[in-house]
């Protein structure tokens, strides 16, 4: 039997995964010491409950799928609207560096995807499927996907499989990179954890209007001053980018240029930012922007954890596992041994290798919430913040997309 949460349910819900991922890191020393983000620390101890009353009961729930994608539109039109092209010149060629590495990780995860799915018998999408479609694109790109191959490539069940290859990835991203950013931090020396005085006194701090240090997303949980009026202009901004992106969706349906919802969203903040600064000189209020983009963050995490049906997973082919595995293993170690090499062996490019680890393997939410939970525990990586969202985000998915065509076209 099914139950089906309203929006508002499904709100309490996340809510208290929330609240309760926040009470297991605070106590849970292990927890804590490795990294793992609050959302996804409560969303698998809900998911477990789900499976549990599920194999004995039969019961499931379903949440609110379009209170979800609101909050991740959200989340992701923030950082369009953060993105301000003197910040995005700030990336340097670090930016350019960072963008070659994951482009080159994407052709990776689908030579092993691939080769993989051949030598085990099963048809090559399926590798395709379990690559960079799934783990780098996430659920809206397997979605789209799925449902291209079912009908134009005769690979029954792609939606399906589709959609529990991103949710494994998904929660393999929130687990690995905290753990894998400590290991580098502590092997290299490269910073000492904070106290928990000095993580409460800086999130207590209220953050400085001129501050010049302001990065969006850096500090979840630090205490910003916004007013009533800053935060309806900025419900507005947000109202812009979801109508932009809703448009776009459906002009672009079918053609060239067809992108996920999501990145028209991303596009829309980009644009309206830029155009109100530069053309209009309006000056954009960033401190609300990151309140509501942190939260959005948090509560589609908690949603997006709080609706995975385990025992889905659980009817995966072993074949389809076999590959997943690998894919998890070929992360972390491209992870340590070219992100983290090629951006440079310090602090930053550890923080850089979680958030590769967050959308290489899930989404940039998960990539945030990774970047967010090192920071939080080791102090700031102002670079990490400037370079992750947007790549993830945005660029990512324009290098995917074409490899992905390259790959239908010409190898499969």
């Amino acid at each position: 039997m099914d139950f089906t949460f309203n929006a508002f349910y499904t709100l309490i819900a996340a809510v208290i995964v929330l609240l309760l991922g926040r009470f297991l890191v605070n106590k849970i020393d292990f927890l804590k010491r490795y990294n793992i983000p609050e959302p996804v620390a409560g969303g698998l101890v809900a998911a477990i409950i789900s499976l549990i009353i599920h194999s004995l009961w039969g019961y499931s729930i379903t949440t609110s799928a379009e209170l979800q994608t609101s909050f991740m539109l959200v989340f992701f039109a923030s950082i369009g609207l953060s993105a301000n092209f003197a910040k995005l010149r700030e990336g340097g060629i670090g930016l350019v560096i960072f963008l070659v590495a994951i482009s080159l990780f994407i052709i990776v995860q689908n030579i092993v995807g691939i080769s993989l799915a051949t030598l085990l018998g099963i048809d090559p999408l399926i590798g395709l499927i379990a690559g960079s479609i799934t783990l780098t694109g996430g659920h809206g790109t397997a979605g789209a996907w799925g449902e291209i191959l079912e009908a134009e490539h005769g690979i029954q069940g792609a939606l399906v499989i589709g959609m529990a290859s991103a949710t494994f990835g998904l929660i393999i991203g929130g687990l690995i990179g905290g753990p894998l950013a400590r290991m580098l931090i502590n092997r290299y020396a490269l910073a000492n954890p904070r106290t928990n005085a000095q993580v409460e006194k800086r999130d207590n701090t209220p953050m400085d209007i001129n501050s010049t240090e302001y990065i969006p997303f850096e500090y979840p949980h630090r205490v910003r001053l916004i007013t009533a009026d800053n935060a309806i202009t900025t419900l507005g901004l947000f109202a812009g980018c979801l109508a932009f992106a809703e448009f776009m969706t459906g002009f672009s349906k079918g053609t060239a240029f067809e992108l996920p919802t999501f990145v028209w969203a991303l596009a829309g903040g980009v644009i309206l930012r830029n155009v109100l600064e530069g053309v209009f000189k309006v000056q954009v209020f960033d401190r609300a922007i990151d309140v509501f983009g942190n939260a959005s963050l948090s509560l589609y995490l908690a949603m997006a954890l709080l609706s995975l049906k385990l025992w889905q997973l659980a009817d995966l082919a072993g074949p389809l596992m076999v590959i997943l595995g690998a894919q998890t293993i070929t992360m972390a170690l491209y992870a340590a041994f070219v992100t983290f090499r090629v951006m440079g062996k310090n602090y930053d490019a550890a923080v850089l290798a979680a958030g590769h680890c967050g959308f290489g393997m899930g989404a940039t939410p998960t990539a945030v919430a990774n970047m967010q939970a090192v920071t939080n525990m080791y102090g700031a990586s102002h670079k990490a913040f400037l370079i992750v969202p947007l790549c993830g985000a945005f660029f990512v998915d324009l290098i995917n997309a074409t490899v992905i065509q390259v790959i239908l076209k010409f190898f499969v």
